[in-house]
């Protein structure tokens, strides 16, 4: 029998990302010498004594289940680290922790939205959350923003974009996928326009401590607590402790909004690796020591990286300042972005992700997260690619 698929499914577009890892890893099965730009992930190992500390939860049978929003010394953790280096306080009871940033997104827009819904979502955006807002029934309503403007919106065009059903603003800083940094005032100026027109704030916050060249992370949900009262911070342990395999992200939000994410959470996942937990209480209580080798490696490989593609023909480049990524501007090679990356990968075998995904086709999301060896060969391959185009 065929079957009948919803509606909400066929509205689905798979994640590109994946998809291009999912190829250069089949073209690296098939022993052909492939270099992926394309996840984002640290090269990195997880810290020792984080997977040691989940060793030793299974070693002391920590197997079962545990409560549906987390156990409860890894909320208190997630609460004294918002209070320690954001100045924000939450109860316990406002954190909730799941199955990973997507999760955390995606738990959020099903609580807050519905069919008739607006959500905000400024491009280049991360590539899920047009597709997640949709899920949720709700309708993205796209602003762009290029390099001209460093890839940040604007408080009018913010404006503008707000009408009687804007129900949320996604605010992503540092930004997946281009690295730009709102500054505290520009991100104090999108969030008073929140509070003013009354439209809630989804801060995905997981690149907060990879940053550039003196730039500052500062959470909009810090300002005031009328501000924090306005806003969901998304936020996880994948990007800054190289934990994306462990499935742990964290949400921390107005009480009301918390009860009705662990609600749902209790029906759909229920709790996030037992283990893993105990990796991520360590993972927030002790000093992120790796952390300084790790930047002063991807500052390297992005100064570099930005150096080389700037120099290629028909491609510009914004100098990001956060996360781990550039996004160059392909638009002088006369290519959009999927022809753009579907030729590189099969002339030069070089895994990068069109910019279409990002709602930005002009351009392609480079990860340097990745070994200087292995940028250096992919960004060679790259620069002949281009001048053949030019």
């Amino acid at each position: 029998m065929k079957p009948h698929f919803s509606q909400r499914s066929e509205s689905i577009a798979p994640s590109v990302t994946l998809a291009i890892d999912a190829k250069a890893k089949e073209m690296k099965a098939e022993g052909i010498d492939v270099v992926g730009f394309g996840t984002g992930q640290p090269d990195f190992d997880t810290p020792d004594f984080i997977k040691d500390a989940a060793k030793q939860a299974l070693d002391e049978g920590f197997t079962k289940y545990t409560a549906a929003a987390g156990i409860p010394e890894l909320r208190q953790a997630i609460a004294d680290k918002f209070n320690r280096e954001n100045d924000l306080d939450y109860k316990p009871s406002q954190i909730v922790v799941n199955c990973g940033g997507k999760h955390s997104v995606f738990n959020v827009m099903m609580v807050l939205c519905e069919e008739g819904d607006e959500v905000i979502v400024p491009a280049p955006y991360w590539l899920s959350y047009p597709e997640i807002v949709k899920i949720a029934g709700a309708t993205p309503v796209v602003i762009e923003a290029g390099d001209e403007t460093d890839f940040k919106v604007t408080p009018d065009q913010l404006r503008d974009a707000i009408t009687d059903n804007t129900r949320l603003f996604i605010l992503n800083s540092p930004s997946n996928p281009t690295g730009a940094v709102y500054t505290p005032d520009e991100i104090k100026a999108l969030g008073d326009i929140c509070l003013e027109k009354n439209v809630l704030i989804m801060s995905d916050e997981i690149y907060e401590h990879l940053l550039y060249d003196g730039a500052v992370h500062k959470s909009v949900a810090s300002f005031s607590p009328e501000h924090q009262e306005n806003t969901i911070i998304v936020h996880g342990l994948a990007k800054a402790w190289s934990m994306t395999g462990w499935r742990l992200g964290f949400i921390a939000a107005p009480e009301a909004i918390a009860k009705k994410i662990s609600a749902l959470q209790s029906h759909s996942t229920s709790n996030p690796t037992s283990f893993a937990q105990k990796g991520g209480v360590v993972a927030l209580t002790e000093p992120m020591d790796h952390l300084e080798g790790w930047m002063k490696a991807f500052a390297e490989r992005r100064a570099y990286a930005h150096e080389r593609l700037t120099a290629m023909a028909g491609i510009t480049c914004y100098k990001s300042q956060g996360a781990f990524y550039l996004f160059p501007n392909i638009s002088g090679t006369g290519l959009k972005s999927s022809e753009f990356c579907e030729r590189l990968l099969e002339e030069e075998n070089v895994a990068a992700v069109p910019g279409l995904a990002f709602g930005a086709d002009d351009y392609v999301r480079i990860s340097y997260a990745t070994s200087m060896e292995q940028i250096v060969k992919g960004l060679d391959r790259m620069e002949r690619f281009c001048g053949q185009l030019v």
